[in-house]
């Protein structure tokens, strides 16, 4: 398998968008289904787990900051309330606008959706599909296979306070990977958040 190469879009109002475009989880445990032939199991079957719920993502409230070649990425979330964080984007460029989105991680029925409205006012949903670890990393898959480019979101949530959010899919049906270093910082003083 080969890794996807890394760009940066010199629009990186599309990049960042499709970065922003996705959150949900579908996580779901089944219990191994009985063959009517044999006989029941000694214990009774455990129910298929819930959907795991936004709280699996609570850490992501507060201030993130990075900085891609000559781009300055900020992400704001807020704490989670009435079943959905809110959060905004925003990316400066030689210290003027370059774009802004605004964020929200949301439960629905079949999950939890990462949802992101750019500055062209376009909305895109992408469902949380696996939370894996790696190491000492969690990382939160969020996709939507109707999106050609992004049609992956990863937060890769590392140590040490650092965040790596990437995109992932095809251009010109080649793939591509643009990442996102950011790390937690205070949101008054920037200062850096070591967890």
């Amino acid at each position: 398998m080969t890794m996807p190469k890394p760009i940066f879009l010199s629009n990186v109002h599309d990049a960042f968008a499709m970065m922003a475009a996705a959150c949900a989880l579908s996580l779901i445990l089944v219990a191994a289904p009985v063959d009517a032939q044999s006989p029941a199991p000694a214990e009774p079957a455990k129910a298929a787990a819930a959907l795991p719920d936004l709280s699996t993502l609570s850490w992501l409230a507060g201030c993130w900051r990075g900085n891609v070649a000559k781009y300055e990425i900020r992400e704001h979330w807020l704490p989670q309330g009435g079943g959905i964080m809110v959060g905004a984007g925003h990316t400066v460029l030689d210290g003027k606008n370059s774009d802004y989105q605004y964020l929200r991680l949301e439960t629905r029925p079949n999950g939890v959706y990462y949802v992101s409205i750019g500055s062209d006012r376009k909305e895109a949903s992408f469902r949380l599909t696996s939370v894996t670890a790696e190491g000492p990393d969690t990382i939160f898959a969020f996709a939507n296979a109707a999106n050609e480019f992004p049609e992956r979101i990863l937060y890769r949530r590392g140590t040490d306070g650092w965040l790596y959010a990437s995109v992932e899919g095809k251009v010109n049906g080649e793939a591509k990977a643009v990442i996102y270093p950011l790390r937690h910082v205070d949101c008054q003083s920037g200062s850096f958040i070591l967890k």
